[in-house]
């Protein structure tokens, strides 16, 4: 593979314009292919063969209407005081103009729906009055006299006195489920409306959407608030202002390390190019594809982080091949056949370890580790073909000033600073306790971890979502912001009074359990045997209660399918979150063991040896459940929730731990290749084991600590997403990757290798044999071109061996101290 990417890299820097101008036609092409063929992104998940999708395609066939997209506008007055009758008047009218927008089927206005709801529970008393009398009057026999005698409306019978009784005992049941259920808080101060759009939720145009917020807004009401729900105001724009901050970061980092702009350029700027091309391509087919707006977003933070650092690589390499006086071109064919090989099968890791989260069975998981694995694969193309060309235009710019100056001179004379031997060599048993109890320590809350979905709780204090939601759970309480759709399946036999009972006599017994505040009874429709009912939950949609409600509803199920032949359902965004969640959390530990598998495997043919791909997959576990256990604190626990914007701590994402699998995965094996096969390098080489993990330590550690810092600075930029869902992913594999570059690789492996010596580097002969030699390394490279070594480079090679020296020194002073 080295020769074949040193001959790659070669090609690209002699046609380094034809190759600059390839990349920028895919990238035209791309983008013209988003413009042309893209689609909308949506807020919704879903998962086929959940009991929730289930019910969903049940309701999309026989009850369409049940099955529309909705959103929330909440009205409320500045002051605190009741509506007045002019602002009730211009809220009536903005919601008519927004119902004229294309794509919205209706608009409630809340204060009509309040009348309504009043003047429904008066007719039902006044009725009841009524009623009294003629019951009286038929129970005792004079109801045709008190008819003939004018008494009683003419056509009053029996019969039609039975049927207003049912129909007043129907009535009333219904409106004492609804207890306090009303569209208007009892103060006046607040009200709500409803949005329904022909869509289903996960298909509704944002033009439609924006149509909307823009109709009301404009009415501009005086002394009124509005605010909208997650489902109108959710922003699907994939690149923000905290992502911008932290690509400006990644570029201040390279800067200090490389000393020249031009060098702090071009990873970002290939980074840039990379993502370009894979984020269009990927939102290119949102128009056939369901996709959810965290999908691209989850490609481009990967893409812009693995560009930047795989870039990285070859460029620092190139810059070391430069000072050691190598001309150009071929310093870019060697730095593509060594750091690029290493690029390529540590990007290769990446994409396994996502596209393999498609063994989950989840689509939507599957859809996101695809495009994120595709976001890595253009990186690496772009770093191995783009790279070198780019670094064949900049020519020796790539260095500083002085550096250029040396090398034109015919000579180069960098100085090489002596290095210590590194505290985890000198104190490997210290450091493993030490390094080990950091992580364990900071996992320790991943005990306690929840899985759930993001709701307006989770928005930024100061957007309208988090608005809309707070007032709604002030004014209305918190499950009126997740109520849920009970589906009642009755036998079509049923007469319309059987079916209404039905429905009433599962509604009543829901509204008996805990944590019930409102039951509202939907009418019934012809054509279907399916009865509807809204569950308001006394809490919100993220909370712990809810998804025991939810379990305690549909465990009332088995009762009416023996005794009524009928079968009890949930549906709706909360049950559908509390499934997602738990179908996750159930994939997990399977995906956890095959990305752990692949890991040994692929680890055991780069390093051959048993016990080096073991200590990095222990790792990996350590800083995983490290990184998971910050999440869990921050974001679930609320600690030092207002640096990082956490306005409510509520559940972890439901699908982020899986991502996290993956992702970290992926990226831990990138710095472990860097770093262990320096290690491995300089042990098959003849040095020492002790000395093989001193040189391939220092040999990488500045280049992985740059490269980390400049990962973690992507990351971290995305923790102030304007996307809520982005917000936990960003702060997560920042984490994550810090503690696995600083605590695990550049620490705790070292030491690791230290103590164990030879034995790390242990593979049975037969398995040796069987092996292929996929030589990460460069070795093949190294004997074919047996470079002659310049006077310069003699210095720089006795100035690095002076590690060893040290090294050596130590080691005799020990045997002589064990002598004594």
């Amino acid at each position: 593979m080295a020769k074949l990417l040193y001959r790659l890299g070669r090609a690209a820097a002699h046609r380094a314009w034809l190759v600059i101008t390839a990349w920028l036609a895919i990238l035209a092409l791309s983008v013209g292919a988003f413009l042309t063929f893209g689609g909308t992104l949506s807020s919704q998940f879903e998962i086929p063969g959940t009991e929730t999708q289930r019910l969903a395609d049940q309701l999309s066939d026989e009850l369409p209407s049940a099955n529309e997209g909705v959103g929330t506008i909440v009205f409320s007055t500045e002051d605190g005081s009741e509506f007045t009758d002019a602002q009730k008047k211009e809220i009536g009218d903005a919601l008519n103009q927004a119902g004229e927008v294309s794509g919205v089927s209706a608009v409630s206005n809340p204060f009509q729906a309040q009348d309504d709801l009043e003047s429904q529970q008066q007719q039902i008393d006044d009725g009841a009055g009524q009623l009294d009398q003629l019951i009286q009057l038929r129970d005792s026999g004079q109801l045709e006299a008190a008819v003939a005698s004018g008494a009683v409306p003419e056509g009053v019978t029996p019969e039609s006195v039975d049927q207003q009784e049912a129909q007043l005992e129907v009535g009333q049941r219904s409106m004492d489920l609804m207890g306090d259920y009303g569209f208007v808080s009892p103060d006046g101060s607040t009200a709500i409306s409803t949005v329904n759009f022909h869509a289903a939720q996960p298909e509704i145009e944002p033009e439609d959407q924006k149509g909307v917020m823009s109709a009301i807004d404009d009415a501009d009401i005086d002394g009124v608030q509005v605010n909208y729900s997650t489902e109108l105001a959710q922003s699907m724009e994939i690149f923000g202002a905290g992502e911008v901050v932290g690509l400006i970061v990644a570029a201040i980092v390279l800067f200090i390390m490389l000393r020249t702009f031009v060098g702090a350029a071009l990873p970002v700027l290939t980074a840039l190019v990379g993502v370009g091309v894979a984020a269009t391509a990927a939102l290119s087919l949102s128009g056939v594809v369901q996709m959810a707006s965290v999908t691209p977003v989850l490609g481009l933070m990967l893409g812009l982080a693995v560009g930047i650092d795989y870039s990285l690589f070859v460029l620092n390499r190139h810059r070391q091949n430069l000072r050691s006086g190598v001309e150009i071109h071929e310093s870019i064919g060697l730095a593509t056949g060594t750091a690029g090989a290493a690029v390529v099968f540590a990007g290769t890791t990446v994409v396994i370890a996502l596209v393999a989260l498609g063994i989950s069975g989840i689509p939507f998981l599957g859809l996101m580790g695809g495009v994120a694995a595709f976001s890595v694969l253009v990186a690496v193309l772009i770093t191995i073909t783009l790279t070198p060309a780019l670094l064949s235009v900049v020519g020796l710019r790539i260095l500083p000033k002085k550096h250029r100056e040396q090398i034109r001179a015919g000579h180069v004379v960098e100085e090489v600073a002596h290095v210590k031997t590194p505290r985890a060599v000198r104190h490997p048993l210290l450091t493993v306790i030490a390094g080990s109890a950091v992580l364990i320590l900071l996992a320790i809350p991943v005990l306690s971890m929840r899985l759930g979905l993001p709701d307006g709780s989770s928005e930024p204090a100061d957007s309208t979502q988090y608005q809309a939601y707070q007032i709604v759970d002030e004014t209305f309480g918190a499950g009126r912001n997740g109520p849920m759709t009970v589906v009642v399946e009755y036998p079509e036999e049923l007469s319309e009074a059987e079916a209404n009972d039905l429905q009433l006599k599962v509604g009543e017994e829901i509204a008996g359990l805990d944590d019930v505040k409102n039951v509202v009874p939907a009418p019934l429709e012809d054509g279907t045997n399916l009865a509807l009912l809204q569950v308001v939950p006394e809490s919100g949609p993220a909370d712990p209660a809810t998804e025991t409600l939810v379990d305690e509803i549909r465990a009332l199920s088995p009762d009416y399918q023996s005794s009524d032949d009928a079968s009890v359902g949930v549906a709706g965004t909360t049950a559908a979150n509390i499934d997602i969640s738990q179908v996750l959390a159930d994939a997990l530990p399977l995906y956890l063991g095959v990305v752990i598998a692949i890991s040994l495997l692929l680890l055991i043919l780069v390093f051959r040896s048993i016990v080096v791909p073991v200590i990095a997959s222990l790792g990996f576990l350590l800083s995983l459940a490290a990184g998971m256990g910050a999440l869990v604190a921050v974001y679930q626990w609320g600690w030092l929730g207002g640096l990082f914007g956490v306005s409510d701590p509520g559940p972890i994402l439901s699908f982020l731990p899986t991502l996290m699998v993956g992702i970290l995965f992926g990226l831990a094996m990138d710095y472990q290749l860097f770093i262990a096969t320096g290690m491995r390098e300089a042990y098959v080489h003849g040095h020492p084991s002790r000395v093989a993990v001193v040189r391939g330590l220092v040999g990488a550690r500045a280049v992985v600590t740059a490269a980390a810092i400049i990962m973690t600075s992507v990351f971290s930029g995305f923790i102030f997403s304007h996307l809520a869902m982005i917000r936990p992913m960003g702060f997560g594999l920042a984490v994550g990757v810090l503690l696995d570059a600083f605590v695990v690789r550049l620490t705790i492996m070292p030491a690791l290798m230290t103590l164990l010596g030879d034995k790390a580097w242990w593979l049975p002969k037969w398995l040796d044999r069987i092996l292929p030699n996929v030589d990460v390394e460069g070795d093949s490279l190294r004997k074919d071109s047996a470079p002659v070594e310049s006077p310069d480079a003699k210095l720089e090679r006795e100035a690095r061996e002076s590690v060893d020296t040290e090294v050596a020194a130590a080691l005799a002073g020990k045997r002589s101290r064990s002598a004594r």
